[in-house]
């Protein structure tokens, strides 16, 4: 894990993600990269009339530069704090979508983790995290951890690492046993049983013993927990053993342990109190 990407607004979500950044790259001696992304003005504008009138371009670029030179100050503001004392800190300021900054940094840098707030501020100075995180979470080709409050401890020690036991899980696997390294944890692996996609507990926990050693898991429990749907159920059963961090794979494949779709790691994203480490395995088709 040498490169970290934080995505920033400047706002407190996005600040609780660079502090858990921050702790990573300590303990990784990665490099971490703060990216503000300006939204450039755009002057057309319909009245009420359904007419499109054309703002004035010069107007529209001396707001824009306003706004980028805000944003550096602000970056470099960020990257001098105490808190990031000891840490190889890059800082980056693009102009345009905040989602396609975001997706073009992280293939032009290789990053290999992005550490993003689950909401953020929405006044027109500053990109708007929340509204992107879970674009980011969808396409992102590295692992996206996302942090919604500020954790009540940075050392992960409980991972809870919500599987759907498919192969194309590997690659995650490796991201899971490196949290699991770097942290000393204890992988708490959960496979979530629903109405409308029950398995006997005996037969599941016989095929999780089976694909652990296949992706070579130490220091893990075999866990299967009921509830109404899997988001649901991947937030409860992280709530009733404390976990510090949620783990998930998130493709469109189905079979006989059922698939963590996409939708399902974006909605515990968003109703998590807990990081969420997540990776996109396989795109649906």
């Amino acid at each position: 894990m040498k490169k970290i990407l934080v995505p920033t607004d400047f706002s407190k979500p996005a600040m609780i993600a660079a502090e858990v950044a921050a702790d990573i790259a300590k303990k990784a001696n990665s490099e971490l990269t703060f990216l503000h992304v300006v939204e450039e003005a755009v002057g057309n504008s319909i009245n009420v009339e359904g007419q499109v009138s054309v703002g004035n371009r010069w107007e529209e670029k001396l707001f824009t530069m306003k706004l980028i030179e805000k944003g550096k100050k602000q970056l470099t503001k960020l990257a001098e704090d105490s808190k990031f004392e000891g840490i190889n800190v890059k800082q980056e300021l693009r102009v345009g979508s905040p989602y396609h900054g975001m997706n073009k940094i992280i293939t032009e840098k290789k990053v290999d983790l992005v550490v993003m707030g689950t909401a953020g501020h929405s006044d027109l100075e500053q990109m708007i995290i929340g509204s992107n995180t879970e674009k980011v979470v969808r396409m992102s080709h590295c692992p996206v951890l996302t942090v919604h409050n500020k954790p009540s401890s940075k050392d992960f020690k409980s991972i809870v690492y919500a599987t759907s036991m498919d192969r194309d899980e590997e690659v995650f696997s490796r991201v899971v046993r490196a949290t699991q390294k770097l942290y000393n944890s204890t992988i708490h692996l959960v496979r979530i049983n629903t109405p409308g996609n029950f398995q006997r507990d005996v037969v599941v926990k016989n095929y999780m013993q089976d694909f652990a050693k296949k992706l070579q898991l130490k220091n893990f429990t075999i866990n299967v927990f009921n509830d109404v749907s899997e988001e649901e159920g991947i937030i409860y059963f992280a709530d009733s053993i404390d976990a510090d961090l949620i783990a998930m794979a998130t493709h469109g494949r189905t079979g006989f342990a059922h698939v963590l779709a996409g939708s399902i790691a974006e909605d515990v994203v968003s109703h998590s109190k807990r990081p969420v480490l997540t990776f996109v395995t396989q795109r649906k088709k």
